[in-house]
C-alpha cells in the first residue's frame, strides 16, 4: 500500500478535525435540548411576568419593615425607592443585552459575562456570584417556608397543639420541593410561578391591610416607637449595614432574568426583548405595590419592635394571618424552583460535559434531590432570617444586581464619557460596590448575635 503524500495527510487530518467539531456541535445541540434553560423556547410574555414576580417578591418583602426599623423613615424610604429605580434600570440593560450580538442569544448570565470579560475570566466573575445568590436564596426560602408553616400551625392551634420544632417544618417544606425539582425546565414550572405570583400579591396585601389596621387602632401609630432599633451607636451602624443588605436581597430577579428570557421565542422581526420587557414591567408594577405597601405599613404599625418577618409580628385576625403565612409557604415553593433552575442547569452541564455522564432521568433525580437536601440541611442549621438576608443581599446580590450589568453595558455599549448614560452607570456602580463591601458585615454580625441564643436543630 502506497504511503500518503503530505498534502493528503493534511487533508485527512483537516477532515477528521472537522468531523470531531461537527460531532461536538451535534452533542452540544442534543444537550441544549435536554438542559432546563434551553430545552423549551415557547414561553409567552406573561410567563416572564410570573417568573419575575416569583423571583422578586419573596422572603425579601417580608423583611423590609425590619430594614426600615434599622434605617428610620428617611433613610429607609430612600433605600427602598432608590433600589427600585436602580434595579429596574439594570434589569432593562440585561434584557437589552440578551441579543445584542446578531444571531446569538446569551441564554445564561455567565455567557454574557464571558462575552464581556473573556471566556475564562467571565466564568470566574459571574458563576461564583450567581451561585451565592441562587443557592443562598434557596437556603433563605427553606427557612422562610418552614417559619411560615410553623407560624400558621401555631396560630390555628392557639396553644392547643403540641409544639413542633422549626427543623421539622423545614423538612416538610423540603419534602414538597423534591418532586417539583424534577420538572424539566422553566416552562414546566410556569403554573407554579403563576400560583406563587398570586400568593405574593395576596399575602402582601394582607400584611399591608392588617398592619395599617393595627397602626390606626393604636392611634395613628402613636403606640409605635420609630427610633432606630439598636440602643447603642455600634448597634445602629451594624443595623444600617444589615438593613441595606436586606434591601438588596429584596431586588433579586437579575440573577435569573437572562435564563427566563431564554425561554421566549425570538426572530429578527420579533426579538425576545419586547415580550420580555413587557413581562418585566408587569412584574415591577406588582413589586412596587407589594414592596412599598408592606415596608411602610409594617413599620408604621410596629416601629422598631417589628420582627424580621413582618407576618410573625401580626397576630390578629388570627385566621387571616395564618392564611397569609400559608400563602407565603406556597409562594416560596415556586420562588425556590425559579432560583434552583439555573443551578440545575449548571449542575447538569458539568455532569454531562465535564464528567461524561449520560443525560438521563436517573441523573436528574439524584443531582436535583441532592441539591434540595443540601439546602434543607443548611437552612435547618442556620435559620437566621434577618442575618441571612443581610449577608447574602450584600455579598451576592449587590454585584449581580446593582453594578455588574452596568460594567458590562459600559464595556460593550461604550456610552459617551461624562454623558448622562455614563454618569448613571457610574452612580449605580458606586452604590453597588458600597453595598457589596458594607452590608455583609452587618448580616454576619446579626448571625453571630442570633447564634448566641440559638440551640441548633431545636
Amino acid at each position: 500500500m502506497a504511503s500518503l503524500s503530505a498534502p493528503d495527510l493534511m487533508e485527512e487530518y483537516v477532515e477528521k478535525v472537522e468531523e470531531r467539531k461537527q460531532e461536538e456541535r451535534r452533542r452540544d445541540a442534543s444537550l441544549d435540548e435536554w438542559l432546563p434553560i434551553t430545552s423549551s423556547r415557547t414561553a409567552k410574555w406573561y410567563y416572564s411576568a410570573f417568573h419575575n414576580v416569583a423571583a422578586m417578591v419573596g422572603a425579601g418583602v417580608l423583611g423590609l419593615p425590619f430594614a426600615m426599623s434599622q434605617l428610620g423613615w428617611g433613610a429607609g424610604t430612600v433605600a427602598i425607592v432608590g433600589s427600585f429605580a436602580v434595579t429596574l434600570y439594570t434589569l432593562w440593560q440585561m434584557v437589552e443585552m440578551h441579543e445584542m450580538v446578531p444571531g446569538r442569544r446569551f441564554d445564561r448570565y455567565h455567557e454574557l459575562g464571558q462575552h464581556a470579560f473573556g471566556d475564562r475570566l467571565g466564568l470566574w466573575i459571574i458563576v461564583p456570584q450567581q451561585l451565592v445568590v441562587e443557592v443562598g436564596t434557596d437556603v433563605v426560602y427553606m427557612v422562610t417556608g418552614g417559619q411560615s408553616l410553623k407560624k400558621a400551625h401555631d396560630l390555628l392551634c392557639n396553644g392547643r397543639c403540641k409544639d413542633i420544632r422549626l427543623a421539622f417544618w423545614i423538612m416538610m417544606f423540603a419534602a414538597a420541593q423534591l418532586p417539583l425539582s424534577q420538572l424539566p425546565n422553566f416552562n414546566s414550572i410556569s403554573a407554579v410561578s403563576a400560583a406563587a405570583a398570586v400568593m405574593s400579591l395576596t399575602y402582601s396585601m394582607i400584611a399591608f391591610f392588617a398592619s395599617t389596621a393595627k397602626g390606626a387602632a393604636a392611634g395613628a401609630g402613636a403606640g409605635a416607637d420609630y427610633a432606630l432599633r439598636a440602643p447603642t451607636a455600634a448597634g445602629k451602624v451594624f443595623g444600617v449595614l444589615n438593613a441595606l443588605g436586606a434591601v438588596a436581597f429584596a431586588y433579586a430577579g437579575h440573577n435569573v432574568v437572562l435564563e427566563i428570557q431564554a425561554t421566549i421565542p425570538s426572530t429578527p422581526e420579533r426579538p425576545s426583548k419586547k415580550p420580555m420587557w413587557r413581562g418585566v414591567v408587569a412584574a415591577y408594577a406588582v413589586v412596587a405595590l407589594c414592596y412599598f405597601a408592606v415596608a411602610f405599613a409594617g413599620y408604621y404599625a410596629f416601629g422598631n419592635a417589628v420582627d424580621p418577618n413582618v407576618l410573625i409580628s401580626l397576630e390578629k385576625p388570627r385566621w387571616l394571618v395564618a392564611a397569609a403565612n400559608l400563602m407565603v409557604a406556597v409562594h416560596v415553593v415556586g420562588s425556590y424552583q425559579v432560583f434552583a433552575m439555573p443551578v440545575f442547569d449548571m449542575m447538569e452541564t458539568v455532569l454531562v460535559k465535564k464528567l461524561r455522564f449520560a443525560p438521563s432521568t436517573g441523573l436528574r433525580l439524584v443531582a436535583r434531590s441532592a441539591y434540595v437536601l443540601a439546602t434543607m440541611f443548611v437552612g435547618m442549621t442556620f435559620p437566621f432570617f434577618d442575618g441571612l438576608l443581610g449577608f447574602f443581599g450584600g455579598f451576592g446580590f449587590a454585584p449581580t444586581t446593582y453594578f455588574i450589568p452596568c460594567i458590562i453595558w459600559m464595556m460593550l455599549k461604550k456610552p459617551k464619557k461624562y454623558g448622562l448614560t455614563w454618569f448613571i452607570n457610574v452612580f449605580c456602580i458606586v452604590i453597588g460596590v458600597l453595598l457589596m463591601l458594607a452590608s455583609p458585615i452587618g448580616g454576619m454580625r446579626q448571625i453571630i448575635h442570633d447564634v448566641k441564643s440559638f440551640k441548633f436543630y431545636s
